[in-house]
């Protein structure tokens, strides 16, 4: 569902209904005559939608994390708050880039469209920028041939599993950040979808090594084991870009984790 072209539409529909009582029907009616139900409820919501729409489109998006990607630093149900300026002012449906501002940088948690399917809103945490080389190794991560610092951390408890999965903690383009590695799972990736630019991967058994093409970034998810992102489905072009991840505003299961995140 395309929320923002829905929102869209009603705005269209509830301000065409506004303007049109405010220049012309309204100086026809009888004076004291009340307002027709269909002037009462478009005049009424059309600055409200007004509101929303300009607030969504180009300041800060919520979303709801759907999957355990993300974990520990998200979990499945946190609901977050996307700001859509911090990378340049979009046109909404669209999301053409009118105003240039800040590019993303290394350690981000950035909102994107998703490659295979734009209708389709993906989250994860950007490694590569572009024209790097990107080598992950026996879970490894290497920048241009510089490893990525990483030290232990306690074990990651999956609380609705019952489950420890070994937690560390990365510094990412000087971002510290948990990410969880299970012990048991393969170092190489399993599949991997054709993708643009795929010739620009080598895959073998102790993982893999990209090199970001112009104008794109590699995402990986913070559960580095559990993750479908740029390893399997490639690269995000920029213009695939939603907005960055900043907090977490409401979490139905758990309600301490309202604020948190950054």
């Amino acid at each position: 569902m395309n929320f923002a072209l829905i929102l869209f539409i009603l705005l269209l529909a509830t301000g065409v209904v506004w303007a049109f009582d405010r220049f012309h029907a309204r100086k026809r009616r009888p004076a004291g005559a009340p307002d027709p139900w269909w002037v009462e409820y478009g005049g009424s919501f059309f600055p409200v939608i007004l509101v929303v729409f300009f607030l969504r489109s180009f300041v800060v998006e919520p979303f709801k994390i759907p999957s355990g990607s993300m974990i520990p630093t998200l979990l499945v149900g946190d609901f977050i708050l996307v700001n859509k300026f911090t990378y340049g002012i979009r046109l909404p449906i669209v999301n053409k880039k009118i105003v240039a501002m800040n590019d993303p940088k290394r350690g981000d948690v950035m909102v994107f469209r998703y490659p295979e399917d734009p209708s389709l809103d993906y989250i994860k945490r950007v490694v590569g920028l572009p024209g790097d080389k990107v080598i992950y190794r026996n879970k490894r991560l290497f920048i241009n041939g510089e490893a990525q610092a990483t030290k232990a951390a306690p074990d990651y408890l999956h609380k609705d599993k019952l489950y420890y999965s070994p937690r560390f903690v990365e510094n990412l383009g000087g971002v510290d950040h948990a990410i969880l590695n299970e012990k048991d799972a393969p170092a190489y990736v399993p599949f991997v979808n054709q993708f643009p630019f795929r010739e620009n991967c080598i895959y073998n058994t102790d993982g893999f090594s990209c090199t970001v093409p112009q104008g794109h970034y590699f995402m990986m998810g913070d559960n580095r084991d559990a993750s479908s992102d740029s390893r399997i489905w490639g690269f995000v072009p920029e213009a695939n870009i939603v907005g960055k991840a900043f907090m977490i505003w409401f979490n139905f299961g758990d309600l301490q984790r309202i604020g948190g995140f950054r």
